[in-house]
């Protein structure tokens, strides 16, 4: 990942880089694992949800991996730049933060079950890193589609904060905010760990777990690790 003396300091409108009207490269049609396209139009009664917990590379997977996945892709929100590429979000000029959008089908999976995994898959108080990537790119995100989306994306954080500050960790920084534009990655990116198996992935939870969102196991949506 490129470096930027840009790491800790989110731009404004006007200090952001101006971007292009169009893409600048092509996206790929379809999924190299599922198979599926890319991008929507998705099939009705399908289900969008936005995430950013660092590098999007190992980040995908952990989603694509997940049952009732139906698509997924990586690309840049939450920022002010129009179509970006890769170097000038990673130089810290655009606001973007590397995204993971996941399109699921609510019949085999639910929103809670994917929040689960995102705040399990990563540490959330890190505010403009994770790990060893640093940048506001790497900031933690949840960028939701339906104010029911946006009010349980809350209630997750608040339970996950409960158990996190039992197990001795910070306050989560994770921005949780309505979906603006999502600009989709170079086509290197996409899929990038099923391309190259052995490449970085850089994601790495806390290891403090949520309850399973089908059984409700705690009143405070929480459990213990060693459950």
């Amino acid at each position: 990942m490129l470096f930027s003396r840009h790491k800790n300091h989110l731009p404004t409108p006007e200090e952001a880089l101006k971007g292009r009207p169009e893409p600048g490269f092509p996206v790929p049609d379809r999924h190299t694992v599922l198979g599926n396209p890319l991008t929507g139009p998705y099939p009705e009664g399908l289900v969008v949800a936005d995430f950013g917990l660092g590098c999007f590379w190992g980040a995908e997977r952990k989603f694509w991996q997940a049952p009732g996945v139906w698509t997924t892709l990586v690309g840049y929100q939450g920022g002010h730049t129009e179509n970006p590429t890769y170097e000038e979000v990673c130089s810290g000029l655009t606001a973007h933060t590397e995204a993971v959008r996941v399109v699921f089908d609510p019949s085999v999976t639910s929103y809670s079950a994917l929040l689960k995994l995102f705040w399990e898959s990563h540490d959330p108080t890190q505010g403009f890193r994770q790990g060893n990537d640093v940048g506001t790119q790497y900031r933690s995100a949840i960028y939701t589609h339906s104010p029911e989306q946006q009010s349980e994306a809350e209630t997750s954080r608040a339970a996950y904060q409960s158990v996190l500050t039992g197990s001795g960790y910070g306050q989560i920084t994770t921005e949780i905010l309505p979906a603006g534009p999502f600009y989709p990655a170079e086509a290197y990116h996409q899929q990038y760990l099923d391309k190259n198996p052995a490449g970085y992935c850089g994601i790495g939870g806390t290891g403090v777990k949520l309850s399973d969102p089908s059984t409700g196991s705690c009143p405070t949506g929480i459990r213990p690790i060693d459950e």
